[in-house]
């Protein structure tokens, strides 16, 4: 058996796992409204939608602070098809966005990740991402 063959073979199974559907984007800056004293979101940029596997990575939760709250960041690893391509010259950096649209299990539609770091290689069998929960 070659390379490819294998490679073909472990994507084909890792994609078979892949139960979930997300969309990775990422969003401009918010902007406040004075007229209406509220802040809109910025406009969201999509670069992927579609199947993924997303998995808890470890069951330690560090408490961190956001402004001035208090925030839980939980890490999640999230894998797309190996052979997703992203709009050119867009890569996935720290800081986007990865929202579960769909889910086997009913608590993680509306989940919503931020990317800290993305793994490339070609010879993996599934594009990872790593993510945190930033609840």
């Amino acid at each position: 058996m070659n390379l490819d063959s294998v490679l073909a073979a472990g994507r084909a199974a890792a994609e078979a796992r892949m139960r979930d559907t997300v969309r990775v984007y990422t969003q401009d800056p918010d902007v406040f409204d004075r007229d209406s004293g509220t802040t809109v979101p910025g406009a969201q940029h999509a670069l992927y939608e579609g199947m993924a596997r997303v998995k808890p990575v470890s069951q330690t939760v560090e408490d961190a602070q956001a402004g001035e709250r208090e925030v839980r960041l939980r890490e999640y690893e999230v894998s797309l098809p190996a052979t997703v391509e992203l709009p050119a010259g867009t890569r996935v950096l720290p800081g986007t966005r990865i929202e579960v649209l769909e889910s086997k299990d009913p608590r993680m539609p509306g989940l919503i990740l931020w990317v800290t770091g993305a793994q490339y290689g070609d010879q993996v069998t599934a594009w990872r991402i790593n993510a945190e929960d930033r609840a």
